[in-house]
């Protein structure tokens, strides 16, 4: 019997894939680069990335996938399939199960949407699951006890933040800020404080480098490139981790007052659970220095990131094409 029953987290910034028995085999960003006259993909993953914000007028470099869901069908559907091949290699005998994950507040168009790409990029079946869901059993949650558990998943489009008990979501959200949301703010406080106009790329370099969502008792600094608005040179100018502090405030706020509505909503036995048990952060975004103690302080409930953030969904994903494939074969 060959594996070829895969999970894919299908995200924003990067793609996942998961293989039943394998583990999580490819992580590659999800840039596709394709020549505007010819409609010819040059360039899909790492290697498009690279092309972000440097390309020449006919080679646009872009990420199908906007906030958690397709925005161009077309793109998604052969990067899916490309990264299905190079996972799996072109030698099956049957199409794979491949489960794919969603945001928790995807309407049904966008679901039908990743379900036809899916099916269209060489699917033998289908299985949506919800990412809150994926990302709880990915750091290794046991999500069947009813017992409450919260997740924050963080990811590059989409924080979906969710309460989950008896292997549900009891209560759940989907804020539009995550990851990109952070770059964005860092461009626009540099272009503001420093007169320096600085491209995604190098605003994601200074998140991961020196950003922090909380003050911090040590400062990193940092030198960073760009161009000066005022004289339309190149210039550089350093950069602390405490004004990235200050040019992440309103965001990560945001996601904060996203978790304070979830757990309002939340019935009382399940937030008393949570209060014993913490906040789990998933996803890329979680990374962010001083995250957990900016959610701990704010809500006064231990916070914890899970293992490997970066790939939780996926594992959650493909061990969920577990928990159905060994279904089948009982």
């Amino acid at each position: 019997m060959q594996y070829t029953d895969i999970g894919i987290d299908l995200g924003t910034a990067s793609i996942l894939v998961y293989i039943r028995g394998k583990g999580v085999v490819l992580k590659e960003p999800s840039v596709v680069a394709y020549d505007r006259d010819t409609e010819k993909i040059k360039a899909i993953g790492e290697d498009a990335r690279l092309m972000l914000g440097r390309t020449p007028g006919n080679i646009v470099a872009v990420r199908p996938l906007r906030q958690g869901v397709i925005s161009d069908y077309k793109v998604t559907e052969q990067m899916m399939k490309y990264f299905i091949t190079k996972a799996i290699g072109r030698k099956t005998f049957r199409k794979p199960l491949i489960a794919v994950c969603v945001p928790s507040g995807v309407t049904e168009v966008e679901r039908k949407a990743v379900e036809d790409a899916t099916l269209m990029a060489g699917a033998r079946d289908v299985k949506i699951i919800e990412e809150p869901i994926a990302a709880a059993i990915g750091a290794g949650i046991d999500i069947i006890k009813p017992c409450g558990n919260m997740i924050v998943d963080i990811g590059g489009g989409t924080s979906d933040i969710a309460v989950i008990s008896l292997g549900g979501t009891v209560v759940s959200t989907s804020v539009k800020i995550a990851g990109d949301d952070f770059d964005e703010a860092i461009v626009r406080y540099m272009r503001k404080k420093h007169n320096l106009l600085i491209g995604e790329r190098t605003a994601e370099d200074i998140k991961i480098r020196i950003g922090s969502a909380y003050p911090r008792s040590e400062v990193d600094y940092m030198d960073v490139r760009g161009r000066n608005l005022v004289t339309g040179l190149p210039k550089t100018v350093k950069v602390s981790s405490e004004e990235t502090e200050e040019a992440l405030r309103e965001t990560t706020s945001q996601i904060v007052e996203a978790i304070h509505s979830v757990l309002e909503k939340t019935p009382p036995e399940l937030a008393a659970d949570i209060a014993d048990r913490g906040i789990v952060l998933t996803g890329g975004g979680s990374l962010l220095r001083g995250l957990e103690d900016l959610i701990a302080s704010k809500t006064g409930i231990n916070t914890v990131t899970a293992e490997d953030p970066m790939t939780a969904v996926a594992i959650g994903t493909g061990r969920y094409v577990e928990f159905l494939a060994g279904y089948r074969e009982e």
